[in-house]
């Protein structure tokens, strides 16, 4: 697998990054990793990167971007956070990722049985930890379908936030970085949601990809 350089990376189009990516996952699943040499692709990346994608993901232990997505050293930009929930220091990541690396596609990726998904159900406090659960209750909030049982106890109403919540995050995105909008309205970047399953490994994408 060849490391992406500066003139591979401007090939990459927003489609061809979901592409890749729905590809890798594939792999993953299937247990049909590709074979890398990843001191080569130490020395090959030291003097510089040139990933194609930012994925926004969970701190959760089994989901990790590169290795669900089957991604090698140099491939992709890796932000994990608790409930992939963003904040300013995360928006100025993707800005560099995206205006200054020149990544082609912005993933914010979900997934089932998220604890802080959970918690942010459970109306949880604890430490720091309570002001990053905040930032889901506007998904909990929007869920209007269960009416009885909102909380950890009830697997369905749990999914249902963790989908609204990456939507939601997707609209943040939009709305508090002009740079990446801008980005996106010009074709030049793309941005996507998905939900990895803990169970089986595999990510599915919404239909829409935003780049225009």
């Amino acid at each position: 697998m060849k490391t992406l350089t500066k003139e591979l990376q401007e090939k990459i189009t927003p489609e061809i990054a979901v592409e890749l990516l729905k590809r890798g996952n594939e792999r993953f699943v299937n247990n049909l990793k590709i074979n890398r040499n990843l001191l080569q692709q130490a020395n090959e990346t030291s003097d510089g990167q040139h990933p194609f994608a930012v994925i926004l993901s969970c701190i959760d232990s089994r989901t990790s971007a590169e290795i669900i997505f089957d991604q090698g050293l140099g491939d992709i930009f890796s932000i994990r956070v608790a409930g992939n929930i963003i904040n300013e220091d995360i928006l100025g990541s993707m800005e560099f990722g995206c205006q200054v690396a020149g990544a082609k596609l912005i993933v914010v990726l979900g997934h089932s049985k998220c604890g802080a998904i959970k918690g942010a159900c459970d109306h949880v406090e604890m430490g720091n930890l309570s002001a990053l659960l905040e930032k889901i209750k506007p998904a909990i909030d929007d869920e209007d379908t269960e009416v009885n049982n909102r909380t950890s106890n009830n697997p369905e109403f749990v999914e249902k936030v963790a989908h609204i919540n990456v939507k939601k995050t997707i609209d943040a995105i939009l709305d508090r970085s002009l740079i990446l909008k801008k980005l996106i309205e010009s074709g030049q970047c793309g941005i996507i949601g998905g939900m990895y399953d803990v169970s089986t490994g595999q990510v599915t994408f919404d239909e829409d990809l935003t780049n225009s």
